[in-house]
């Protein structure tokens, strides 16, 4: 209720990639931080946020970006320090140029808002989150067609492929083709790490190769991230035991594997 004050209204700016958030002012705050620290550890303390979440936000963020946003350097003392690429530090340029005149915009609207009744409804956004705990945006480049099912060919970034089996309803429904923007959508548990792939005969018609750059060990299971080429990053939850007989740790170069089934195929509406 306004009770005699005038109605101010407020607004927050966010970049989206089709219906997924690529980020908005906490976290182009966030890679200011990374600027500011050149390091992620410190940038996340710095905004009261846990190590893992800061990772997990720039994981995603670097995924739907197309290409990294940020980039470790190796070497030094801790082990080397966390820097924006160009193309990171143009994008928080950009955002807030965007950002001011989107201010400009809301203080229009807010100056004609003085007149509205105290019971204004608001409308908020609606917006679609997915527990898959790795998403990839690329583009269609191969579709084979079968008797029921179609096979997706994608490539992300880093020249990278995945492949997805769906059937040949969604392929229609989803209008992919070759050229088509879309997204690949893996659970964290459908996925496998693996060692001395290299010769290896395998099934699994997915294989990203990278390092691993992060281990979080749980009571039972622990979740590996894997640097993919390009800037991505995939992880996977294996047991502990897993982990051990493995010998997995950061720095080891392995392979995410992960079937064609396990893959969900979106698009933007």
């Amino acid at each position: 209720m306004a009770h005699g004050n005038g109605i101010e209204l407020r607004g927050l700016l966010w970049m989206t990639v089709g219906d997924k958030n690529l980020g908005g002012p906490g976290r182009i705050e966030l890679l200011t931080k990374i600027v500011e620290h050149g390091s992620i550890t410190q940038a996340a303390k710095s905004m009261k946020m846990s190590y893992k979440a800061a990772w997990d936000a720039i994981d995603q963020m670097n995924n739907l970006a197309g290409e990294p946003l940020v980039a470790r350097t190796t070497g030094g003392k801790g082990g080397g320090s966390t820097l924006l690429t160009k193309r990171g530090e143009q994008l928080i340029t950009s955002f807030r140029l965007i950002e001011q005149e989107h201010r400009r915009f809301v203080d229009q609207l807010s100056k004609q808002a003085h007149g509205l009744e105290d019971d204004l409804l608001l409308i908020r956004r609606m917006s679609m989150k997915t527990s898959a705990r790795n998403q990839f945006l690329g583009k269609v480049i191969n579709v084979k067609q079968g008797a029921v099912n179609d096979e997706i060919d994608l490539e992300i970034m880093g020249g990278q492929k995945i492949v997805a089996i769906i059937t040949r309803e969604s392929t229609e429904n989803l209008g992919l083709k070759p050229g088509t923007e879309a997204f690949a959508l893996i659970k964290a548990s459908s996925v496998m790490v693996m060692t001395d792939a290299e010769g290896a005969k395998i099934s699994t018609r997915n294989q990203l190769v990278g390092t691993i750059s992060r281990l979080q060990p749980g009571a039972v299971n622990a979740e590996v991230v894997i640097d993919l080429p390009g800037g991505g990053a995939i992880a996977s939850i294996i047991t502990i035991q897993s982990v051990t007989n493995l010998g997995l740790a950061v720095g080891k170069k392995v392979s995410a594997i992960f079937k064609a089934s396990s893959v969900i195929i979106g698009v933007s509406a």
